[in-house]
């Protein structure tokens, strides 16, 4: 595999880098960076793109010709840290595969390589399909490069993505991202939970959560694979190599401002976008969203908000209350509906 010159890659990366990393344009302050939890639950939700979560790899669902237990050498964990500290290359064999990538062998240790992190594998849904894929890789030779390391928990992560560029990349973007950077990247993976981006060598993950302002039902609504997209940098784990972007931070949050743009007593439009036991909620523009509670939907008796509104529905609705700090817009439909009746009446002329 032609990977090019070490030093004139790096000095590409460094211009390019250099080049893409902006500072956000408008004044809101740096979110928290996340901490071992958020990635605890990431990982754990995203077993299908960043490996199996837990103590220890749990390899018991595996396919293919992986054979039966060996206990991992102290040595070679020694030189998988040694690969991993230089930033080397290895070329494993697949032996086995799962739901979520492929099994390599390298002496006594057994490495994953998640299929978010094979250069060349189709986008498909857990079934039939994404196994075939899968198990059509068992036996070849891919060039690897360890992205993750823990011998305590025997968890070895390694990416094919990873092995396409310069040894050094992936070490010098790490150094130089920090908190509050805006730079470009490749979508590469869309997955339930979030986006993944190429950031030039490294790839960081955009959470579901951190795609929009507004309501978000899949990435793949909003990104598509291929797509060039600007990203804030939430954060850096160098030492774990994991880079949390955010595609919605590059927009100011609307909440921030959401008194200086509406009024208690304002009639204003909405589209119903979720319908619950205790009401519904309203989008009133992208990223704010407000409560009708069930006592505000309608006059009498009725069993079920749905018997009032269903999502997609635009309805006119009376601003109750506003509390931009935590979040909140009430909102009335029945005042709103009563408004509008009494105002269609005193406009309509006699016969």
């Amino acid at each position: 595999m032609n990977r090019g010159n070490g030093s004139g890659s790096n000095h590409t990366v460094r211009k390019n880098l250099h080049h893409e990393l902006q500072r956000p344009e408008y004044g809101a302050p740096p979110p928290p960076p996340p901490d071992e939890s958020y990635w605890a639950a990431l990982l754990q939700e995203g077993d299908e793109s960043y490996g199996r979560s837990g103590a220890r790899e749990d390899w018991s669902d595996l396919s293919g010709s992986a054979g039966g237990h060996v206990i991992p050498s102290d040595d070679d964990w020694e030189l998988a840290r040694k690969v991993y500290i230089e930033d080397g290359v290895v070329e494993l064999n697949v032996i086995g595969y799962n739901r979520g990538g492929l099994l390599v062998g390298w002496n006594t240790l057994r490495g994953f390589v998640p299929a978010s992190q094979l250069t060349d594998f189709p986008a498909l849904p857990d079934g039939p399909a994404r196994r075939a894929e899968l198990a059509a890789r068992v036996g070849i030779t891919l060039q690897l490069r360890v992205i993750e390391l823990d011998a305590l928990n025997n968890r070895l992560i390694l990416s094919e993505r990873a092995a396409q560029v310069a040894a050094g990349t992936r070490a010098h973007i790490l150094d130089h991202l920090q908190r509050g950077d805006v730079c470009s990247g490749k979508v590469t993976n869309l997955c339930d939970f979030g986006a993944f981006v190429d950031l030039g060598g490294v790839e960081g993950l955009i959470h579901i959560s951190e795609l929009s302002w507004g309501r978000v039902n899949h990435p793949r609504d909003m990104l598509t694979r291929g797509q060039v997209v600007r990203v804030y940098v939430m954060d850096v784990s160098r030492d774990q190599g994991r880079v949390a972007l955010s595609v919605k931070r590059l927009q100011p949050d609307p909440w921030e401002t959401v008194d200086q743009r509406y009024r208690i007593g304002q009639v204003i439009e909405g589209i119903i976008t979720n319908v619950v036991d205790f009401g519904a909620f309203a989008r009133v523009e992208e990223g704010l969203e407000g409560l009708i509670h069930v006592s505000e939907l309608a006059e009498g008796n009725f069993l079920h908000p749905r018997n009032v509104v269903n999502e997609g529905e635009r309805v006119w609705v009376k601003v109750l209350n506003i509390d931009g700090h935590s979040r909140r817009l009430g909102l009335s439909l029945r005042v709103a509906d009563a408004a509008t009746t009494e105002g269609a009446s005193s406009d309509a002329s006699p016969m």
